[in-house]
């Protein structure tokens, strides 16, 4: 019952899409509807607004962090074992894609995933992170560092942990990254992926109301 619980609260976490908050507190448009019109922090840096894509990027991780978190240390002592731990890192990431909140239309999960594998452990995600630095740096694409950093992940906690349940979620976040970002795969071998810190017309202000006629 708890293990339920503690999996339903994970997806309502998971369905608060950051990005479309922190657009809307620094005056920017809508990121749903410009650039990739995925909601996530790269989309909104093309907005001009570092401010808002560190926003976006930090709340998105800061969730994903906090519902394993909760369950890693209060699940315990409420028969929350590490199957259910498992259960509440796919919930958090499946509320960013498909957020109830936002009539689930969500990101692709990066930053919600890097959140989920630093609540699993620091060095999980610090390793998992240094893959996607390294390629970002390297290529200066945002989706193919994503995609070479969820490949290795899975290969990280199994050298670290061996197989368990939570390797398990790792993987399921995995394969659902690599789903996500089935498009940028498509634009990076046609040469058409935009690069990291490239602008979207559009993307600086929000759209105006119509003023109503009296």
């Amino acid at each position: 019952m708890y293990t339920i619980l503690f999996t339903i609260a994970a997806y309502l976490i998971g369905s608060i899409s950051f990005a479309v908050v922190a657009s809307h507190l620094f005056g920017l448009a809508d990121p749903r509807t410009y650039g990739s019109k995925n909601p996530g922090a790269t989309n909104v840096l093309r907005s001009g607004s570092k401010k808002a894509a560190i926003a976006t990027l930090a709340g998105d991780c800061a969730k994903g962090w906090l519902a394993v978190w909760l369950a890693s240390h209060f699940g315990e002592r409420f028969g929350v074992e590490d199957g259910g731990v498992a259960l509440v890192a796919i919930a958090v990431f499946l509320g960013h894609l498909w957020p109830v909140f936002f009539r689930f239309v969500g990101g692709k999960g990066v930053a919600t995933a890097l959140g989920v594998l630093l609540g699993l452990n620091v060095w999980l995600g610090l390793a998992t992170l240094v893959t996607w630095l390294v390629v970002a740096y390297a290529f200066r694409y945002s989706s193919l560092a994503a995609l070479v950093a969820a490949i290795f992940a899975p290969f990280y906690y199994g050298l670290l942990f061996g197989a368990d349940e939570k390797l398990f979620a790792v993987i399921v976040m995995s394969l659902l990254l690599l789903y996500r970002h089935g498009s940028n795969i498509s634009n990076l071998l046609a040469g058409k992926e935009s690069r990291i810190g490239s602008k979207s017309k559009g993307a600086t202000t929000a759209p105006k109301a119509t003023p109503r006629k009296k």
